[in-house]
């Protein structure tokens, strides 16, 4: 999921079964954006208080989350706030939404060495991703109010869909 596309992307037709091209590249098999307010996540926090936090981040996440929230509480706000997005533009780049096996915990948001983002997917969504030959690439962004995502997942065109 972390190695960088080395071809050109390119939609396939609409209805299309083979969604790879002679050259056997990699296809766009969806895309997801969302943006989220940042005053919302804190307005759950204050409702909810840390059971929201960890019906939405994996544990790894949860540990970074605790950490930044902690030392500047903002922080740990933006950082909620990024991941909601990150895993809600994912759900919508894999066409499943907020159904199984998508679900919150089972998509987390790492980052590479580089300080990438990169997705980590556990369980029953791992399997379905991988059975289906799917990469997945993820943006992330915030600012005082807004946290934003953008996800691209490929196929590449060797398992039916």
């Amino acid at each position: 999921m972390s190695a960088r596309c080395r071809t050109t992307c390119a939609a396939s037709a609409p209805g299309s079964r083979d969604r790879s091209d002679a050259a056997g590249q990699r296809m766009i098999y969806g895309i997801g954006t969302d943006i989220c307010d940042v005053r919302r996540i804190q307005d759950s926090l204050a409702r909810h208080g840390e059971r929201f936090a960890q019906k939405i981040l994996s544990d790894a996440e949860y540990a970074t989350w605790l950490a930044r929230s902690q030392r500047w509480p903002e922080r740990g706000r933006r950082y909620l706030a990024t991941r909601f997005s990150a895993k809600e533009a994912f759900s919508k780049a894999i066409g499943l939404g907020m159904r199984l096996p998508m679900s919150w915990r089972a998509c987390e948001i790492g980052k590479l060495p580089s300080g990438k983002p990169t997705l980590v997917l556990h369980g029953a969504l791992k399997d379905w991703f991988e059975a289906r030959g799917l990469r997945a690439h993820i943006s992330v962004t915030d600012e005082t109010d807004y946290a934003a995502s953008f996800c691209v997942v490929e196929f590449d065109g060797k398992n039916d869909l």
